[in-house]
């Protein structure tokens, strides 16, 4: 399927990270943006189920999630270097595996002050 290039990326690294990273997960989807954005996450090889719920959100919303699985463990710079290298918009949002995001409005009020 071929989509549009996104106004925003929103880069995710997670490792480890399967009783969190579905609620990181949600709390991008849940955004309310005037702009088209998408959802880079970066799986690092994790020891635990971590992959198979990225895997599951990414079949999912192909038109939101692109998932980028490692077979080998690259380390949080590695990782991080090569989350932000295949985000394809000018702007960047991050957001940790284990993090999560309760506003709906995160992003466009970033935006929105980026812009003023």
């Amino acid at each position: 399927m071929e989509r549009d290039d996104p106004f925003l990326s929103v880069a995710m690294i997670t490792y480890n990270h399967e009783n969190f990273v579905s609620a990181a997960i949600e709390g991008v989807l849940l955004q309310q943006t005037g702009f088209s954005f998408e959802l880079v996450i970066s799986e690092d090889g994790s020891e635990d189920g971590t992959r198979a719920v990225c895997e599951s959100y990414a079949i999912r919303y192909p038109d939101k999630i692109r998932l980028l699985p490692h077979d080998r463990r690259l380390g949080v710079v590695e990782n991080l270097n090569y989350v932000f290298e295949h985000c394809s918009s000018n702007y960047i949002a991050f957001c940790e595996g284990d993090d999560y995001w309760t506003d709906p409005l995160k992003l466009q009020k970033q935006l929105d002050f980026l812009m003023e």
